[in-house]
């Protein structure tokens, strides 16, 4: 379905104008930007690895992933991705895939052509500082997720990883973190943490002994906010939710 950037697509205009100084002509601008909106179920790939793109995407609702497959199949999460995020920016400038970008679960998904994107960004230089600084965030958080996978241990990474996904989603107007429901199955948040799904399943047993969560499958959350801040040395100043 065909339409325009209107206010049910908010979330991009409050996460660009967070990121830049906005003004009224470069919100007119991108809410004039044509979009095919597509409902998708969970596990459909949007963006395939190698494939050239002539569209960004942007997440209107749901939750999504992207990854990398080795050799024998095995994915590699690198990043999930919350309401308002852009899935693939740097499409606008690398149109060749080198990752794939999956739903983890329903999602909605507007897809914006490359041309007509780029040509607001050059026109409108406040969002390309915007877009820009997206991009800065983004690095930032890859390199924590680095740290996170070679250097915690296994408990921690998911405690770590479940606290910057609460914290994300409280940033895009999702709810409280402390009151999110988390989405995951125990296969992705494996795949997130380089683990295997049995010890992902030991580990949040003992978070869930120890009070953290509460709930279980995609029904579980944290229960005790502080705490898992704590045991996770969860500390968000990379997330750079003032920027």
């Amino acid at each position: 379905m065909s339409s325009k950037l209107t206010g049910q697509h908010d979330p991009l205009v409050r996460k660009l104008t967070g990121l830049g100084n906005l003004t009224d002509d470069d919100i007119g601008a991108l809410r004039s930007l044509p979009i095919r909106e597509r409902h998708l179920r969970a596990g459909t790939l949007i963006v395939i690895e190698d494939q050239l793109i002539s569209e960004c995407c942007l997440l209107l609702s749901g939750y999504a992933c992207r990854h990398k497959v080795a050799k024998d199949g095995s994915r590699q999460i690198v990043s999930f991705h919350v309401a308002g995020d852009i899935l693939d920016i740097q499409h606008l400038f690398l149109e060749q895939a080198d990752h794939n970008v999956q739903t983890v679960t329903d999602a909605d998904v507007a897809f914006i052509p490359m041309n007509a994107l780029r040509a607001v960004v050059e026109s409108n230089p406040s969002m390309a500082v915007a877009l820009w600084r997206d991009c800065l965030v983004d690095a930032s958080i890859f390199r924590e997720w680095v740290l996170n996978v070679g250097r915690r241990s296994a408990a921690e990474r998911i405690a770590h990883m479940l606290c910057e996904f609460a914290m994300r989603c409280e940033s895009a107007g999702l709810g409280a973190a402390s009151e999110l429901t988390v989405p995951m199955t125990q296969d992705y948040i494996a795949d997130a943490t380089g683990l295997t799904a049995v010890h992902v399943n030991r580990v949040l047993r003992h978070l869930r002994e120890q009070g953290l969560i509460e709930g279980a499958g995609r029904a579980f959350k944290i229960a005790d906010w502080e705490g898992m801040r704590r045991f996770a040395d969860f500390r968000p100043g990379y997330l750079h939710l003032a920027a």
